[in-house]
């Protein structure tokens, strides 16, 4: 790319994060190239060949990459592994190749730390120790960046998040699975209806969530920021909450008489039970705080997931 804007490549740039983040960069005159396993600029970082990797970067000439790329919901271990461990360490040795290194920003997971201590935030000198297989492949992929970073002098900050959510939050997470079922729920009911039944995994967590707004204005920000010397920032809240007290506060939101079942469970469930972030130093860093409630990521979830259900009633009476 040729032109007076800052190159943005946005890895995953047609999943959740990536989708805001490149919209984010958009909107202040970035050049933007979303690229992903599906879409018009195809790139897969999980493939043994690290050619066409190493082609896209040689094209776009990026000022920025952003590797919102990864595995969740619906993947095993080994698929996990591989999409958050493995390609972040041929992205990190691809970007160590170039002649002009471009700022990576990593996007790393609250669930990397493990259990936090109950009533306080984990700060980012805390020992990380997951307990499931998707923290542990998120921490494989930090580790991969801080090590390039001291062994290959990599420019790269990594951005901790915690939970995501607002518009857009995807069915495979709890939020977003409620949003659906309520917009759903919504569409059939009318002004009579009966009481909707979510039946939900137990609801003892307590989870420090952010909207995913919040994120983009973060990513923006360490963008144009000076390598700081710990290169490991917490994006959340910086506040836990109680599931149960949030899935309530959206089911109040919705408008709609619902019953709340919460299954046993697996007892053998190894998840953490506190997440809570300190962002003390991405205050100092970037000088960066959430700027959106709760009530509004909830909000605008349920008006997005509504949305997305009229768009799709729409479409399927065309076809």
């Amino acid at each position: 790319m040729n032109t007076g804007a800052p190159a943005v490549l946005v890895l995953g740039g047609t999943g959740f994060l990536g989708r805001h983040i490149a919209a984010g960069f958009a909107a202040v005159g970035a050049q933007v190239v979303p690229a992903a396993r599906h879409g018009a600029t195809r790139v897969d970082l999980t493939a043994a060949d690290p050619g066409p990797l190493a082609a896209l970067l040689r094209d776009v000439r990026p000022d920025v990459v952003v590797n919102a790329s990864g595995r969740a919901w619906a993947a095993g271990v080994e698929e996990m592994s591989a999409a958050n461990c493995d390609a972040v360490a041929a992205l990190a040795a691809a970007l160590a190749e170039l002649p002009v290194r471009p700022r990576l920003i990593h996007l790393g997971s609250v669930h990397e730390y493990g259990p936090g201590t109950v009533g306080a935030g984990t700060r980012e000198d805390h020992e990380p120790a997951p307990v499931t297989d998707y923290g542990r492949s998120k921490l494989g992929g930090t580790r991969a960046v801080l090590d390039a970073v001291r062994t290959k002098e990599l420019d790269a900050i990594v951005l901790r998040l915690a939970n995501v959510c607002g518009p857009g939050t995807p069915r495979g997470s709890l939020l977003g699975s409620v949003a659906a079922r309520l917009a759903e729920a919504h569409a059939a009911a009318g002004a009579a209806a009966e009481p909707v039944e979510l039946r939900l995994a137990p609801l003892r967590a307590h989870r420090d969530f952010v909207d995913v707004r919040d994120v983009v204005d973060a990513v923006l920000t360490a963008a144009g920021t000076p390598r700081p010397a710990h290169p490991v920032l917490n994006i959340g809240s910086g506040a836990a909450r109680p599931m149960r007290r949030i899935i309530d506060r959206l089911v109040a939101l919705s408008g709609l008489p619902v019953r709340i079942v919460e299954d046993t469970g697996d007892p053998r469930r190894t998840d953490a039970e506190w997440q809570q972030l300190d962002i003390t130093r991405a205050r100092r860093v970037l000088c960066w705080s959430p700027a959106r409630g709760l009530d509004t990521s909830l909000s605008d979830l349920l008006d997005a997931a509504r949305a997305e259900l009229t768009t799709q009633t729409v479409i399927e009476r065309k076809s």
